[in-house]
């Protein structure tokens, strides 16, 4: 950072807290945040701590310039579903300010401030022109060790209904960005932990510190406290700070009273890894004769603009109307998503509500410093939260629109988080459907579809990980939502230089990619929240099985063939699946009461992409809080409170409210109003290609129509003329 910037950030401290930023604060090239970015929201970029009432200081709307001309002051709900705007934020915050609960208390923490949803049947019956439906807000709060839910009538201005949840009920909310800054401070006001840093070589000037979820183990300590555990990494002579790990230092830091518990001091022996060659930046690249330039810059054109509009959240594209919205838990929550049927020109429901429940990632390390990274990244820290300001020409092409977030600091107070998300036309030369008749039939027949999707994207830096978000719509009504994984791995420091110096490679828990550096065995879980509603909300779920079949003697040259076995889940527990290769089935979710001309019911099915799955024990305790990849598929029963995968407290929880809790009620699911739910998986074992910085590494699964339409939807779409174009010339090679 600046020398500027950054005095500008630190007078805001007193004496001792700006020695001890000093000490931790990455300097604003290692940021790498836009530049109108208040403060960065990863668990380890922040510019400055502060108290409830003196909150960090966010990007002023006021002075905020933004390409898009949208002014965020002004804005009014146009949709039920809208997320709450600026007035609506200081409006909760005025409104709690005078309530029993906060003005009887002088330290709370305001966790999660965001729309309550009007109740489904509502929304579904309201329509453009209706008077706009009551504005409700739902408030997490921390107050006095206890967690409360709040929801504010923004109408009435009152605090219409509150429940308190005590720890030993549930876990604790989602961190907010006031607590991971104050624990950081914590440890290095302990002599004893410089004491450990300093011996090692280090400078307390180039500690970079993570705050680290410390998870639920079932100890004493545990018990009625919130625990974080922090680690640091030193940024001496290079930004990619997490190759240079301090192997072996760890402080357990009581939360609420900002105290050290106790420091770990493991593994004095192991050197700090020297950092060479781990700066990824491309002006690093290029000035050490690094830069690679094998292609030249590519562009999608499109001579008439745009094919989709945005009005407010809602976004219309070709045949897809949907609304979208930034959520700080979330990070992209897409709902009512309609497709436009070519034969009707009816707007049919495909999907009320799709977003990112939960992410589990855990390190496959048993030893003291490493079990309890076990990370929850939307219930412990907030997946929108992370979401950095996506950089347009290279995280987003030329032709993006970009959509901000605004969300409440701990005190309620809101702030910008700019170019959150994206939306663009796709078009990467693929082909939507073709057929050419070979010549033996002497017709002359070549016809072909260009594909173009529309694309709505997110990146999040969750700490040392960056995880890429898509949900791309098609015209043939496919949606894909895709992750992609990329940033930098997190690592652990070792005195083995070379392979050659292992004794026993099972026992370095994952690959050695440079010197004194170990990339830890992990995986990553994403389970996704699908409220599928086809053609309407009563919805049954239908497992296609693929049955081998083998033929009667003499009936046949053949000996087998297979055939599509259908089961109808009655039940929760009809619907929990997990995939096997040698037993295949399709998903379906179909509406029984709809049918197509021909008598079929109305359906789209799930088709899973590359997925993973849990081989941890169900009783090792992060798997019980994770119990939601137990199966790759669920089905519930749609209900409003029955949303995060991992429980609405996910932090420090025991798993008593997870998604496998509430399948095992077992519940009626057959022509209900249904919720469906799908787990993207990686098996992460480094190699030296991930290292210095990973490449993206990606996977999908598809909501594909399933009789939902009565031929191919897209048959009348024209193909592109040389005349709609603009001219572009491949050279001729050299």
């Amino acid at each position: 950072m600046e020398a500027k910037n950054l005095w500008r950030f630190l007078v805001l401290s007193i004496g001792v807290v700006l020695v001890l930023l000093v000490t931790w604060l990455p300097n604003k090239e290692a940021l790498d945040c836009n530049l109108y970015s208040g403060w960065c929201t990863s668990k380890n970029r922040f510019y400055s701590s502060a108290h409830p009432n003196n909150p960090i200081k966010k990007p002023s709307f006021s002075t905020y310039h933004h390409h898009k001309n949208q002014h965020h002051e002004s804005e009014i709900p146009q949709h039920p579903l809208d997320p709450l705007t600026i007035q609506e934020f200081n409006k909760v915050r005025t409104i709690l300010l005078n309530y029993p609960l906060f003005k009887s208390s002088s330290s709370y923490t305001l966790n999660s401030v965001v729309l309550e949803e009007p109740d489904k049947k509502l929304v579904l019956k309201w329509k453009k022109g209706d008077l706009p439906l009551p504005r409700k807000a739902s408030v997490v709060a921390y107050v006095k060790g206890d967690s409360h839910v709040l929801t504010v009538d923004l109408e009435t201005g009152q605090v219409v209904s509150q429940e308190a949840i005590t720890w030993s009920v549930s876990g604790y909310p989602t961190m907010t960005l006031e607590d991971m800054v104050g624990v950081l401070e914590v440890p290095l006001k302990s002599t004893e932990f410089n004491r450990s840093i300093t011996k090692r070589g280090v400078n307390l000037a180039d500690l970079a510190c993570l705050p680290i979820s410390s998870g639920w183990y079932g100890t004493q300590v545990e018990e009625n406290t919130r625990l974080i555990k922090v680690q640091c990494y030193s940024k001496e002579g290079t930004v990619n700070f997490y190759m240079k790990p301090i192997e072996g230092v760890t402080a357990l830091v009581d939360m609420n009273k900002k105290e050290v518990l106790s420091i770990s001091d493991n593994g004095q022996n192991i050197p700090v890894a020297n950092g060479i060659n781990t700066d990824y930046r491309y002006s690093i690249q290029k000035l050490n004769g690094g830069e690679l330039r094998m292609l030249n810059p590519i562009s999608l054109e499109q001579p008439k603009g745009p094919s989709f509009t945005i009005n407010g959240h809602l976004v219309k594209w070709a045949n897809w109307e949907f609304h979208l919205r930034p959520d700080p838990r979330a990070g992209i929550i897409i709902s009512q998503a309609k497709v436009r049927d070519p034969d009707t020109s009816k707007l049919r429901s495909v999907m009320y509500k799709g977003f990112t429940s939960e992410l589990f990632v855990p390190y496959m390390d048993p030893t003291q410093d490493w079990y309890f990274k076990t990370y929850m990244d939307a219930g412990e820290y907030g997946f929108g939260l992370q979401a950095m300001p996506l950089d347009p020409l290279n995280d987003c092409p030329k032709n993006a629109y970009y959509m901000d977030g605004v969300f409440a600091s701990s005190d309620g107070t809101p702030y910008l988080q700019p170019n959150m998300i994206c939306i663009f036309e796709s078009y990467a030369g693929d082909i939507a459907w073709r057929h050419a008749e070979c010549p033996i039939t002497d017709l002359k027949v070549t016809e072909v579809r260009p594909k173009v999707t529309l694309v709505v994207r997110m990146a999040a830096a969750v700490a040392n990980y960056d995880y890429i978000v898509d949900w791309e719509f098609q015209t043939d009504g496919l949606i894909r939502a895709k992750v992609g994984l990329s940033g930098i791995l997190m690592v652990k420091g070792t005195t083995y230089e070379n392979m050659d110096q292992v004794p026993n490679q099972e026992y370095l828990y994952g690959t050695l990619l440079s010197e004194n550096i170990i990339g830890v065995i992990h995986d990553h879980f994403i389970t996704y929240y699908l409220d599928m509603d086809v053609d309407g909300s009563d919805n049954s779920f239908v497992e296609v099985n693929i049955k081998k079949q083998e033929t009667s003697p003499g009936e046949s040259p053949r000996k087998s063939y297979l055939k599509a076995v259908k089961k109808v889940a009655k039940t929760e527990k009809d619907a929990q699946i997990r995939l096997q290769l040698y037993d295949p089935s399709e998903f379906h979710v179909v509406n029984p009461l709809k049918k197509t001309r021909i008598g079929n019911p109305v359906g789209y099915k799930l088709v899973p992409g590359a997925t993973a799955a849990s081989l941890l024990d169900p009783e090792d305790p992060p798997q019980k809080r994770a119990a939601f990849t137990n199966n790759q598929i669920w089905v519930t029963p749609y209900n409003k409170s029955e949303q995060w995968a991992g429980g609405l407290f996910a932090y420090q929880s025991k798993g008593d409210d997870t998604l496998q809790v509430w399948s095992n009620r077992d519940r009626p699911i057959e022509n209900k109003d249904i919720v469906l739910w799908y787990t993207i998986g990686f098996h992460h074992i480094p190699c030296q290609e991930d290292y210095p910085v990973m490449p993206t590494v990606s996977s999908s699964f598809d909501l594909k129509p399933a009789n939902f339409f009565e031929r191919n939807p897209i048959l009348g779409v024209p193909p592109n003329f040389e005349d709609d174009l603009p001219v572009c010339k491949a050279r001729d090679s050299a």
